[in-house]
């Protein structure tokens, strides 16, 4: 039976690192990955998302924004943000902190071999989100409906004088719109440090008759990929809506063409968004505002999602004020935390969320002392292998046992070759009386992989690893190894694992044994280089365990044989 089980077990293994291999592949083809599963949806609602009564029509809220003619330009310590004149709303928003990353095809060996040469910082450029430049669409637009009252295609004045933050802690951005007898002014606040804006809406009526106006936050984009975009894994890009009543939720952009989308529409809380890799954009309204949430498909590719919120009524004279927030920037997680609740599941850690969310806390705790997330990423194995030694050391002294009667269990198997029942209960005798579990060996391993598949989610996910250097080559542990070090490092340690390990009785299996690091060496050239830190520093703590163990349990033989 140990023989099977053997057996068994190196084709799981073999099967496993073979599928794995062929993800990566299909990943690196531009197609989904196995494990990155989206969201199931309910049937979509019978009626319509909003009420006919109070939605503005499409073509009056949304509309494509093929250029910006006259624009204005606001620059902060953390970002330059472009409105548009038409509406005074936000048409662009470039993260000056934040650069553009070469992808890993066009440096290291992987670029020599591909003829690819590495871009300059200037080629490079930002990261810009919000854009509407003719080559993509993705605007944040506000405005009033339920009447003919001033909405994002009207003109507004520009009635602040500065535009630049420069010194100041604060910078307030003023347009106002007359129509109809209705006045609206919009506030945005820019706060030194912050990504989020403080909106203002503030709705004077000068005519005769009492109003009842409607406020709508709306997001609108195109359904393209980001630039950027990593080759080597596939990553969500859509809307995604928050409530206490659904919680985090996504919206593809499929689901809004179908028409297949559901969510939470009357709520008085929450928050929506266009969510991309390590980026998102966000409207945050008042919490306790009665609301409408909807999507909807657009003409000319174009996809939005919004909420409307019904103002008082204004009577002749008077005023009324509404307030969100706009938040455009990086997925990082206390920031987000800090801004509204559940705003931080739109950093996707697949499903694995529980347990990825635990290692990115502990990495960052660790990353907090030690200044780098490379080293961060070998104290984290340390501790998982700490935290793991008793149930792997009992697995090693097993193999440690299995690889000294290995000369007797050949014997066996020579002995009862032609009768397997008796040869199965001779070899279980034989694990009884040396105390040897056959599966033993595969617990650290199998132990490992649930942190494995977290840490990859965390690596892929947290934008705080972005660009985040090691030492010498590594200089994006999200990214590949550029120069293939590291997996050809976990290669050797995995052949000094083989060597310590009790080799299989059958030549097949050996030669299966010594093909893995070979597999797993190709599997991993696409794997994160922070992974394959993570899997090396695995196996070198491995290797030292094992042979300590070897090592005492060779000198406790010869103790009993004198």
């Amino acid at each position: 039976m140990g023989k099977d089980l053997q057996r068994a077990l190196l084709w799981v293994i073999l099967f496993t690192s073979c599928f794995l291999l062929w993800d990566n592949y299909q990943v690196y083809q531009g197609k989904p990955s196995f494990f990155h599963t989206e969201e199931v949806h309910q049937e979509a609602a019978a009626e319509q998302a909003v009420p006919a009564e109070t939605a503005p029509a499409a073509e009056d809220v949304v509309a494509p924004v093929p250029g910006v003619k006259d624009p204005v330009t606001v620059t902060t310590d953390l970002q330059k943000v472009t409105f548009d004149r038409e509406g005074g709303v936000i048409v662009g928003t470039e993260l000056i902190r934040v650069p553009n990353l070469s992808d890993w095809k066009d440096i290291g060996l992987a670029g020599l071999i591909l003829g690819n040469e590495e871009k300059s910082k200037e080629e490079l450029g930002n990261v810009v989100l919000l854009q509407a430049d003719g080559r993509r669409t993705y605007t944040s637009q506000t405005g009033l409906a339920g009447g003919d009252f001033p909405n994002h295609k009207d003109r507004f004045e520009l009635v602040s004088q500065k535009l630049d933050m420069g010194s100041d802690n604060n910078l307030e951005v003023v347009f106002r719109a007359e129509k109809n007898g209705v006045v609206l002014t919009r506030t945005y606040t820019f706060t030194r440090g912050e990504y989020a804006v403080k909106v203002r809406t503030d709705v004077e009526n000068t005519t005769a008759a009492a109003i009842k106006p409607t406020v709508y936050y709306q997001l609108t984009r195109d359904a393209s990929k980001p630039d950027g975009e990593s080759s080597v894994y596939a990553t969500y890009t859509g809307m995604a809506f928050y409530t206490d009543e659904d919680k985090f939720q996504k919206v593809p952009f499929e689901d809004i063409a179908d028409e297949s989308a559901s969510l939470e529409n009357k709520t008085d809380n929450g928050w929506f968004a266009v969510v991309q890799h390590h980026f998102v954009s966000a409207w945050l309204p008042k919490e306790g505002e009665a609301r409408d949430n909807y999507v909807r498909p657009l003409a000319n590719g174009l996809y939005a999602a919004g909420t409307l919120i019904a103002l008082p009524e204004v009577a002749p004279g008077a005023k009324v004020s509404d307030e969100a927030r706009f938040y455009s920037g990086p997925q990082t997680q206390t920031r987000l935390e800090a801004l509204a609740p559940g705003l931080e599941l739109v950093v996707d850690y697949g499903w694995l969320t529980f347990l990825a969310k635990p290692i990115y806390w502990l990495l960052s705790f660790l990353h907090g002392i030690v200044g780098n997330w490379g080293w961060a990423i070998v104290l984290l194995t340390c501790i998982v292998k700490a935290i793991l030694y008793p149930i792997s050391a009992a697995g090693y002294r097993s193999m440690a046992r299995m690889k000294e009667v290995t000369p007797r269990m050949k014997a066996i198997q020579e002995k009862y070759k032609d009768d397997k029942q008796r040869l199965n209960q001779a070899m279980m005798e034989l694990y009884r009386s040396e105390k040897i579990n056959p599966v033993g060996g595969c617990l650290p391993i199998m132990l490992q992989i649930p942190v494995f598949l977290a840490l990859y989610w965390v690596l892929q996910g947290s934008v705080e690893l972005r660009g985040s250097s090691w030492i010498f080559w590594v200089q994006d542990l999200a990214l590949p190894d550029p120069w293939f070090v590291l997996p050809a490092l976990m290669a050797a340690t995995m052949f000094l694992q083989i060597l310590l390990n009790p080799k299989p009785t059958d030549p097949v299996q050996a030669k299966v044994m010594y093909i893995m690091p070979l597999v797993f060496s190709v599997m991993f050239f696409i794997f994160a280089s922070g992974l394959v830190l993570y899997w090396l520093t695995n196996n070198v703590l491995s290797i030292i365990q094992q042979w300590w163990i070897n090592k005492t349990i060779a000198a406790e033989r010869q103790k009993r044989m004198k």
